[in-house]
């Protein structure tokens, strides 16, 4: 029997070229036709149910399996990807982040996404820099500035050491009103769109996920509010939870369902609380093969796919952090 899994997670997936944001990191749609060609050539592509089946040792699992994941509920993933799976007759698995679904705004993890693709980093940090020095003090209490640089500026291969300061501020470091407050700024004055427009381009809708379901793609969860769900107090927690279990219910099995952590962030709390309400399966963002004698059935590593050549046979060497830097941070 093979334990190992490739479980392969995407985001957005478009025609970077002609698309509103080309700078956006992103998977162009030509290169995902060409890897999905090349997994149908050299693998075998598992559905959701195989893997949870597998976990319970009903189903063997074929040399190597392939998980197809597609993260946060983009219209991309209607448009672009599921054509391409259905006529191809391989199933995807969803995860929707349930605030999208129920109150059609746009995430702060989005607006992060746009910002970074409409700015030079050059231009945006004194912007950010300058903000995080306009809110602190009268009411919020962080550290100043160079401090926080100096602790959280480092830079990895896909991101200088600037980019990925501006990453973590607004994704978490600050606390959450001043990031809010931050990225609704920037929003208004570098993307040149309004939030109400842009979500309206950006998610699927309650009609589309039902279609994708009734043809056979998996529809999982991926929070409420797209939190670091690991760095949340327990209460937190759980309400983002519980909220996204409520909107989802209409395309979720209650007792058996499959989490994604946004930002590949949990703890152990909140691995007890998701599996005391029905969740059999957890994906992570660590950057590992699954093996399934190995790993909890609520900490299974995902890869994230960049563009190889077809003639590469190891995906270990081909596939990388697309737009996710190990560890969980986003795009």
């Amino acid at each position: 029997m093979d334990n190992k899994v490739y479980v392969i997670m995407y985001h957005y997936v478009r025609n970077l070229e002609h698309s509103r944001y080309p700078r956006i990191k992103g998977l162009d749609i030509a290169c995902f036709r060409k890897q999905i060609e090349y997994l149908k050539q050299n693998f075998t592509v598992i559905t959701m149910e195989e893997l949870n089946s597998a976990f319970n040792n009903q189903y063997e699992l074929p040399k190597q399996a392939v998980l197809l994941t597609f993260d946060d509920g983009y219209l991309d993933h209607y448009t672009s990807v599921f054509p391409i799976l259905k006529a191809e007759h391989l199933q995807g698995s969803f995860f929707i982040s349930g605030k999208t679904l129920k109150e059609h705004v746009l995430l702060d993890v989005n607006k992060i996404h746009y910002i970074l693709a409409t700015t030079q980093i050059d231009v945006l940090l004194p912007s950010v820099l300058k903000r995080m020095d306009y809110y602190r003090g009268s009411e919020y209490e962080y550290p100043d500035n160079d401090t926080l640089f100096h602790e959280y500026a480092s830079g990895n291969r896909f991101d200088s050491k600037e980019t990925i300061f501006v990453k973590r501020m607004l994704q978490t470091v600050l606390p959450e009103k001043v990031r809010s407050k931050i990225c609704d700024d920037l929003f208004k004055k570098y993307v040149g769109i309004s939030e109400d427009k842009l979500a309206g381009e950006l998610y699927l809708t309650s009609d589309q996920i039902r279609l994708m379901k009734q043809e056979g793609m998996y529809i999982g969860l991926h929070g409420y509010n797209h939190y670091w769900l690991g760095r949340l107090p327990e209460e937190e927690m759980q309400k983002d939870i519980r909220q996204a279990l409520d909107v989802m219910s209409e395309y979720i099995d209650d007792n058996n369902w499959v989490m994604n952590y946004p930002y590949g962030s949990y703890n152990e709390e909140l691995l007890q609380y998701i599996s005391s309400t029905g969740c059999k399966l957890g994906l992570t963002t660590q950057v590992k093969v699954a093996d399934l004698s190995e790993c909890s059935s609520l900490q299974f590593r995902a890869l994230t796919p960049t563009i190889f050549h077809p003639s590469v046979k190891n995906l270990n060497a081909v596939w990388t952090r697309n737009g996710h830097e190990p560890g969980g941070e986003t795009l």
